[in-house]
């Protein structure tokens, strides 16, 4: 009996043992995965298109600015530094605080559904033009009062279509604002150079004017000096010939008299 009662115990124990290991177990496979989840959103992150702030936060267009929130406090927590080991986790953790951001920001946010009804506005009139061909497509538009589009733009093909034509609206307009601020940038540099060049053209007309006054003393002394002796004849140099005059005393030549 003793044999038996010991025998059930120490099987008993061991089945506790094996259920306990395969806790631990199921414990570091879900850790594990847990880890791959991270990994790939940290990825998938990195990986979106950078002028889309619904892409960082894998939302649709239409989401409401209290599902930005949710999703953003979601997500934020699965690629959190402290709590993913991805080497990038810091850069995608800061890619969502800005997304985020961006899309709370009214003006932001108007900006970029201005370009998503753009988007849809382009697709729209592109499939008008396909429906026109297709008579059986047009008939049952007609007949559901638009119900079929609805559908159709709910559809993962039209959304699909939608994402990568806002992508491209998007690039056209980051473009465009970019040569803009390089012609500004150029013009701002133009100007600081023509007001680099003003100032320098004054600077030294001023260092002009103070040497030309520095000298004054100096110029009126010899002028002085010139009016008191007379100009001075260099050695070597020769004087012009002396005109007589009629009357010695006078300095000027007179002019010849005619006699009749």
């Amino acid at each position: 009996m003793g044999d038996i009662s010991g025998t059930t115990s120490s099987a008993t124990a061991a089945a506790a043992a094996s259920t306990a290991d395969e806790d631990l177990l199921l414990k570091k496979f879900f850790a594990e995965v847990g880890e791959v989840e991270r990994d790939n959103e940290v990825n998938r992150i990195l990986s979106c298109f950078k002028l889309n702030a619904f892409e960082y936060l894998n939302l649709p267009f239409t989401s409401s600015i209290d599902e930005v929130k949710r999703q953003y406090r979601k997500l934020s927590l699965l690629v959190h530094p402290d709590k993913c080991k991805h080497p990038q986790a810091k850069e995608a953790f800061g890619a969502l605080a800005k997304a985020q951001q961006l899309l709370l920001d009214p003006q932001e946010r108007d900006y970029l559904l201005s370009q998503v009804n753009s988007a849809k506005e382009e697709l729209r009139a592109k499939r008008k033009k396909l429906l026109k061909k297709d008579n059986a497509s047009k008939l049952k538009s007609l007949v559901d009062e638009g119900k079929y589009e609805q559908e159709y733009e709910r559809s993962e093909e039209f959304q699909q279509q939608l994402k990568l034509k806002v992508r491209e609206l998007l690039t056209d307009q980051e473009w465009r604002r970019r040569k803009m601020q390089m012609r500004i940038s150029e013009e701002e540099g133009r100007l600081k150079k023509d007001e680099e060049e003003t100032k320098e053209m004054w600077k030294r007309k001023r260092e002009h004017e103070e040497q030309w006054e520095g000298t004054r003393e100096k110029r009126v002394s010899s002028w002085r000096d010139f009016m008191k002796g007379g100009k001075k004849v260099k050695k070597g140099e020769l004087r012009p010939p002396k005109l007589k005059t009629e009357d010695p005393n006078k300095s000027y030549v007179q002019r010849p008299v005619k006699r009749g």
